[in-house]
């Protein structure tokens, strides 16, 4: 992987029902900063109306099932036939894509999920980026915040490269697999393909199909 760490080196867009919200040859974690803005058009432009508990800026697609005890505030955007489950917490700015599974006890914040990946359960998901058909095991945690509260750099190959963020948890590539309780610490990024084994923990940068233990 190179430094450019543009949004196309990790995730395959072509089938993501909200794929204008990448813009080409910008740095990947740059969409965080905008989820915001782009699920509030969406409802302004009349793309998707609120259609969940009368909650502003909320949209579920046809087909996803919201199980009893799960709390969803906006804005968030829902893409179709996904699973939201029992005690899941879906706080501000979320946009989940199709075919989704986010399990028993799961807190997504300020994250995008593509389509296919999968939270199973006790997870916390924190302004990151799942691609697709990820799936993050059983108590596997995305931290988001320095304990120093300095901003969020990533040192790859002797190079720091300064996001602006104070809060980023991780990047995950296309079809990588994430053990249980394994730990992701704030800025961390895995390219496609990557195995992280169980009760891991990783900081830093991860070329494509690496195997971490």
């Amino acid at each position: 992987m190179d430094t450019t760490f543009f949004t196309e080196d990790f995730f395959d867009t072509s089938d993501f029902p909200f794929a204008d919200l990448f813009v080409k040859d910008k740095k990947a974690w740059e969409v965080l900063g905008r989820l915001q803005e782009y699920i509030i058009s969406l409802f302004e432009n009349g793309v998707v109306q609120e259609n969940y508990q009368g909650k502003k800026h909320v949209y579920i697609g046809e087909g996803t099932e919201i199980f009893d005890g799960a709390f969803v505030t906006g804005p968030c955007i829902i893409g179709k036939n996904s699973i939201i489950g029992h005690s899941a917490f879906l706080r501000e700015n979320c946009v989940i894509g199709d075919s989704v599974h986010i399990g028993h006890g799961v807190e997504v914040k300020n994250s995008l999920m593509f389509n296919g990946s999968c939270a199973a359960h006790l997870n916390y998901i924190g302004d990151s980026i799942i691609g697709n058909k990820v799936n993050i095991a059983g108590g596997a945690i995305l931290a988001n915040f320095r304990f120093d509260q300095k901003p969020i750099s990533i040192k790859h190959k002797e190079k720091i490269i300064e996001t602006g963020l104070t809060k980023f948890g991780a990047i995950i590539g296309d079809s990588s697999q994430i053990g249980v309780n394994a730990v992701l610490n704030p800025g961390t990024i895995l390219g496609k393909g990557c195995l992280l084994y169980p009760l891991t923990s990783v900081r830093g940068v991860y070329e494509q199909n690496s195997i971490i233990k």
